[in-house]
């Protein structure tokens, strides 16, 4: 009798090693709806690798910076895959902070689109796998336009946009001229205004590093940015950023809307947009320059060194970024709904083509971007909607903060960049760019 308690009592414990044997993930990520999406199709990975086991730490856009960067910068080990973009990913594989993804032949590191291969590596190797990539475009009514005779160029100047506002924008039957970013962060307003900064002629830095935001480019951005907000804006445009302006959009009030062209995706698709049959899409506006005039971004996944759980780590940062993970989406939810801009095979598919009415717009956006030249002055950086330096980060929190602050009339727009100005030098100058 003791010989079979003791057997069912190892039994027993061995029962519970079995069930703490899986690797607990734990992925930290932004509350963006394709995110969402991986999220609701964690059963597919787990049935497949059933030794491992996801764990989602979900945070709005500037939360989700913060807490990664205090993360990875302490070695805390808080997290086993972070969601990141272009601007962190070189920075970050150059102190060490990040392992290289370990692709293979079934991974296809050649599918991956040039842009986003090149802006998510560091000495030749891909430190980063993009889940989604993006540029920005110009969402517009087309049914709106049409009533008023407006033809939308491929590239409109932003000029014409504000004069399609005026023409649209009638807040008695709930619709705005145009919606854009207001809430500040460097990845959320300044994402927009600096390609708004570059189409006029500006930059951040010029080639001895001083910043240039008290400058004409900059002056001439900004004030029509907030005269066309405070004219055609919605209510409270400074505390919205991309999920804000997509649920106004979907919901029929925005009239236009610059922003990142994963968008597209969302405001096309009859089950999230009431306008879905409606919306068109153009190139981002241009001002003096093209140059610039779009930005060029990537959400990826990637592997901090302070990991514990490196090869499950891989293992789901490959699934999560691959070909079938597109063809997984696709099957679910149709080729319309699919994470986009980050492989050649996803714009080769006939199916999705034909279901997504913006791929070649998103494409031609992506194709054109280039964060080695996008100012019309010669830039000592790289990057196109920010500047690819560890001090960016605080300068554009602390320059996007002012730009809200002047788009909600609580100071002027010189006040604006008149202090803006002064913390960028203040900050570059601690950093030893120049004295």
């Amino acid at each position: 009798m003791k010989r079979f308690l003791k057997a069912g009592l190892a039994l027993a414990i061995a029962g519970t090693g079995l069930a703490h044997a899986a690797t607990e993930l734990v992925i930290a990520t932004v509350n963006n709806g394709h995110m969402i999406e991986m999220q609701k199709l964690t059963k597919f990975f787990e049935q497949a690798n059933p030794d491992i086991k996801l764990k989602w730490v979900t945070l709005e856009e500037g939360t989700l910076r913060q807490r990664v960067t205090t993360d990875i910068a302490t070695k805390g080990g808080q997290f086993d895959v972070m969601t990141i973009g272009m601007y962190e990913t070189p920075i970050w594989a150059k102190k060490g902070w990040l392992l290289p993804i370990a692709t293979d032949a079934n991974f296809d590191v050649d599918d991956l689109l040039p842009a986003m291969r090149n802006g998510l590596s560091a000495d030749g190797k891909l430190y980063a796998s993009p889940f989604y990539g993006e540029s920005s475009m110009l969402m517009y009514r087309k049914d709106l336009a049409d009533k008023v005779g407006f033809k939308m160029p491929d590239q409109p100047t932003w000029v014409q946009v504000k004069e399609l506002a005026g023409k649209i924008h009638d807040p008695k039957a709930g619709v705005y001229g145009m919606c854009l970013r207001g809430k500040p962060g460097w990845g959320d307003n300044m994402a927009l205004l600096t390609t708004m900064v570059n189409t006029n002629g500006g930059q951040w830095f010029d080639m001895s590093w001083k910043p240039q935001i008290d400058t004409k480019p900059w002056h001439d951005a900004i004030n029509f940015y907030v005269d066309l907000m405070k004219a055609y804006g919605p209510p409270g445009a400074s505390a919205n950023s991309f999920n804000e302006n997509l649920a106004l959009f979907n919901e029929g009030k925005c009239g236009m809307w610059v922003d990142a062209t994963i968008a597209a995706s969302f405001v096309s698709d009859p089950k999230q947009s009431k306008v879905a049959d409606k919306v068109a899409f153009a190139q981002a506006p241009v001002a003096v320059t093209p140059k610039g005039a779009n930005w060029l971004w990537a959400w990826a996944l990637a592997i901090p060194a302070s990991s514990q759980k490196v090869d499950a780590a891989q293992t789901f940062v490959k699934w999560a970024t691959s070909k079938d993970y597109v063809k997984l989406v696709a099957k679910e939810h149709g080729w319309g709904t699919v994470p986009t801009g980050t492989r050649k095979s996803t714009y080769a598919s006939p199916e999705f083509m034909k279901a997504a009415r913006f791929a070649e717009a998103e494409k031609k956006a992506i194709d054109t971007a280039n964060a080695n030249d996008s100012t019309l002055p010669k830039s000592p950086y790289v990057g196109v909607q920010y500047a690819a330096i560890p001090e960016f980060q605080a300068i554009g929190v602390a320059v996007g903060q002012q730009m809200s602050a002047a788009l909600s009339g609580k100071v002027t727009v010189d006040q604006a960049l008149k202090t803006s100005q002064t913390a960028a030098e203040r900050e570059m100058k601690k950093g030893g760019y120049y004295k």
